[in-house]
């Protein structure tokens, strides 16, 4: 069986050309690293390592492992956690506990939590903001294992829009 790596790269690294759906990768590109995390992809080791290793330093602690674990390690457990056979798994989890980075669906439309505010994801960045919701349960789109990274202080990158909402 093959393992599911699913990365989250820079653009741009030594100024290597490729050719986009070549062979072994299938490129996705993301709105921002928030998006990415959702969608159960992690920090790639080799382009940015240095959040890789902060992703993992962070999974370890949140997981109160001895040791930072291998990519492999992190990418078993994410597998599980973001696929129901080939369908996206939702998990239903209690608002007041998700952490900044955290992905929900609201209304049948995808809201980022930062916050005491939800940001309204789009394909171009995102557009509205409304107050975070207290004491209910949503369907959260990023994957627990994620959630747990976020909860122990991994701080991912946001689009330029989720700063101009948020301080707004």
């Amino acid at each position: 069986m093959s393992r599911a790596a699913w990365i989250c790269c820079r653009l741009e690294f030594n100024n290597r050309q490729r050719q986009v759906w070549g062979r072994g990768y299938t490129e996705l590109f993301f709105l921002d690293e928030v998006t990415a995390l959702s969608a159960g992809h992690r920090p790639c080791f080799e382009c940015r390592r240095k959040d890789a290793q902060a992703f993992a330093d962070f999974w370890a602690h949140a997981k109160k492992l001895r040791a930072r674990p291998c990519a492999a390690e992190m990418d078993v457990v994410l597998h599980a956690e973001r696929l129901d056979d080939r369908a996206k798994r939702r998990h239903r989890l209690r608002i007041d506990d998700l952490p900044d980075g955290a992905f929900i669906t609201l209304d049948d439309e995808a809201w980022a939590v930062r916050g005491t505010k939800l940001l309204r994801w789009t394909p171009s960045g995102y557009n509205a903001r409304k107050r975070r919701p207290k004491n209910i349960l949503v369907d959260v789109l990023t994957p627990p294992g994620i959630l747990a990274v976020l909860k122990a202080g991994y701080q991912p990158q946001w689009h330029p829009s989720a700063a101009t909402l948020h301080n707004s």
